[in-house]
């Protein structure tokens, strides 16, 4: 007896349809009645986001998104009022804005009317019109809130911060790339140094104060103190911290990743500091930092010795450094070395003697490299990505 697929159960086609991609999800809903039920199960859409353009008022959108247990919304652009989107979902969990520019405080306002508790992650990067303002409606109605996207905000101040420490006390992720105006007194807010005005975001574990100016050393005392669950703290191109901010970051034992890119204050002496401490840190980027050498593999040695990943781009090391640290290093999966263009072969030898484990690793850019040290590299067992970027050799040279 032959089987068509028109005889499967409904469960078995919903089953096949949580495999295909969203826009195949909505092509099979449209071959017949039977394959449109199935494939607005429930399990079909299970942790898909919706991408929309709201442009024109669509009745049966939101309730076709609700049918099919959607509650992850992407707002690609915003031509109508935001508070149709959180009236049309009531149950959302996850909100991205991310480049609606034209989102406002005023837009945001009448959206946030009342508490929305199953909202877990808000992103807002790079809605650049957003300030104080909005983080008090966020900070009065999203309670349960747990990832909030701040990136390119760059109206929002430390007054917004004390908004976000008095009522987001659930905050897992902060992004507060590239706004400008905080300083270590916000830092200090989310902290919980201004117990009197709010406990601050103690819960916190991924902190990102990329390109933050106005930061100093004293923002990493108020981190060490209140922070103490944090686990991943990105604090590239921050050019107020220095060395001796280091010293308050070597005993966050849960730290786990720590991004120090283009902070042209941190030196070999602030490695020491972080290698002296009860860090376990798994990642390392300290690439672009040019007051960093070989004496900070010796102490990445001693002390960092469980890293997974270190990225030293840029950095003025040589072989001898290298030499230094490979013997310690049994962990090591990823090693970004672009632009050391003091490596030669012997590093590369060195590396693929003793850093077995590497699954990873770029070269781009150093010009030293010739054929010889490139073929040792490529013998890594583990070896799954390489990096050649800038690296040339000669004709004679090249990999046949």
């Amino acid at each position: 007896m032959e089987t068509h697929i028109s005889c499967l159960f409904p469960e078995i086609l919903a089953i096949i349809f949580s495999y295909l991609d969203v826009k195949d999800k909505g092509r099979v809903a449209q071959v017949c009645a039977a394959w449109r039920d199935a494939s607005y199960h429930k399990s079909v859409w299970r942790g898909v986001e919706a991408k929309l353009h709201l442009r024109r008022a669509n009745p049966s959108l939101f309730p076709s998104l609700q049918a099919r247990g959607i509650k992850k919304i992407q707002i690609l652009s915003l031509r109508r009022s935001l508070s149709y989107v959180i009236q049309g979902m009531p149950h959302i969990e996850s909100l991205n804005l991310c480049g609606c520019f034209n989102l406002t405080d005023n837009g945001l306002g009448h959206a946030f009317v009342q508490d929305i508790p199953s909202l877990r992650v808000l992103n807002l990067s790079l809605c650049k019109q957003i300030t104080d303002s909005s983080l008090g409606r966020i900070a009065q109605y999203l309670k349960n809130l747990e990832v909030l996207e701040l990136g390119g905000c760059s109206n929002i101040t430390n007054t917004g911060l004390l908004l976000v420490a008095w009522g987001l006390h659930g905050l897992k992720s902060l992004n507060l790339r590239s706004c400008r105006h905080v300083s270590d007194v916000g830092i200090g807010h989310l902290s919980g140094m201004t117990r009197s005005a709010a406990e601050g975001c103690l819960s916190l574990e991924k902190l990102t104060l990329q390109d933050c100016q106005k930061l100093t050393d004293l923002s990493l005392k108020h981190v060490s103190k209140g922070l103490n669950k944090l686990k991943v703290l990105n604090l590239s191109f921050c050019g107020g911290i220095s060395d001796a901010g280091m010293i308050h970051l070597s005993h966050m034992t849960h730290l786990c990743s720590l991004n120090l890119r283009s902070c042209d204050n941190i030196s070999d002496t602030g490695i020491m500091h972080l290698a002296m401490g009860s860090l376990r840190l798994s990642g390392l980027d300290v690439s672009f930092c040019d007051k960093i050498g070989d004496q900070s593999l010796a102490y990445i040695a001693q002390g960092l010795y469980q890293l997974k990943s270190l990225s030293l781009c840029s950095c003025h090391i040589s072989d001898d450094g290298i030499n230094r640290m490979v013997r310690q290093m049994h962990e090591l999966k990823t090693l970004n070395i672009g632009q050391c263009v003091r490596i030669t072969d012997k590093g590369l030898e060195l590396i693929a003697d003793h850093l077995t484990q590497l699954t990873g690793i770029d070269l781009y850019g150093c010009t030293k490299i010739t054929k010889r040290g490139l073929e040792r590299i490529t013998q890594l067992p583990c070896l799954k990505v390489l990096n050649l970027g800038l690296w040339q050799m000669t004709e004679s040279e090249r990999v046949r």
